[in-house]
Parts: structure tokens; sequence; C-alpha cells
């Protein structure tokens, strides 16, 4: 597959690897240096890439492989970051509902959820991200970590219980305020 091709298709997917490389990183600077590694040694590897290849799978590799090269450099363990704000697009939910106190119970619902997620485990947290929120299959995620399909569905399992454990176990006291 060309590099010309690459360059194309690889440029849909800036959004996501800066989202995934923010996970990674939880530094904007450092996850806009992540992206630039990323393309770098992407269009460097571009003859590499065997036609009908997944280019976003293969770029998430790329970059999970340079990021571990950087950690492995800097002799630091892994770091990550929640959800950022703003992805959530408020003007859909007030469309939605223009009722300012489901508004904000549903705000306070998702930042119940980035917590229970930056609350996770590293192995459990990377999984989540991959999976539900960037929407890799099973395969694709196991390709990007370097581990078995098997081996993803009993991580994303055993996270999802922890955050359901989590989240059914959080106290309701900004409900019972709001309400």
């Amino acid at each position: 597959m060309g590099e010309s091709i690459i360059n194309e298709q690889a440029l849909t997917y800036i959004d996501a690897l800066f989202g995934y490389a923010m996970t990674l990183t939880r530094e904007r600077a450092a996850a806009e240096d992540l992206v630039q590694e990323t393309y770098v040694r992407a269009a460097r590897a571009a003859e590499q890439l065997a036609d009908g290849s997944n280019i976003k799978s293969w770029l998430f590799v790329v970059m999970r492989n340079a990021w571990l090269n950087q950690v492995r450099h800097q002799n630091k363990g892994p770091r990550f970051v929640g959800l950022e704000d703003e992805e959530f697009d408020s003007s859909a939910c007030v469309a939605e509902h223009s009722n300012p106190q489901i508004i904000y119970l549903r705000k306070l619902e998702r930042n119940e959820v980035r917590f229970a997620i930056e609350s996770l485990p590293v192995t459990y947290r990377e999984v989540v991200v991959l999976r539900d929120i960037e929407g890799f299959s099973y395969q694709e995620i196991a390709t990007v970590l370097g581990c078995p399909a098997g081996t993803v569905m009993s991580r994303l399992a055993r996270a999802r219980e922890k955050l359901r454990a989590m989240l059914n176990n959080r106290e309701p006291k900004a409900q019972a305020k709001a309400v």
C-alpha cells in the first residue's frame, strides 16, 4: 500500500488517535507529539502495509508501540486520562430535553462514569477506551494490545463488572440534592 494512500486515509483517524494519545499520555502537548510521531512512523512503514489492511487498527498499533517506547525510554509507568468534557455535545442534550434538572443529572452521571473509568486498573482502562469509546472489535484490540482476543474479552468483562460495581455503589447525594 503506497504512502499517498496512507496519507489520505490516515488523516481521517486523527481525532481518534488524538483521543487515544490523551488516554495514554494525560497531557495535551505529549498527546500531540505522540500523534505526530505516529504519523511519522506510519509514513516510514507505509510500504510494509499489505493491501486491504485495516489502517485504523494499524495506526493504533503504531501509536501504542511508539508510546511504549517512550515509556521505556523515560523509565516511567503508564499513565491514562479520562474522557474530555469536550466530547459531550450539550446542545444535543438540550434539544432532546429542555429540562435543566435532567441535563444536570446527565452531566453528573457522565462525570461519575469518567471517574469510574479513571479508577480502573490500567489493563482494564485501555480495553474500555478501545472498545466502548473507539469502537474497535475484539480482534482489533487484540492486535493493538498484542494479546489474544480471549484475553481482551475477559479483561473487558472484568472491567465492565468493576465499572458496574463502582457505579451501583455510588452515593445518590447529587441526585437527592437536585430533586
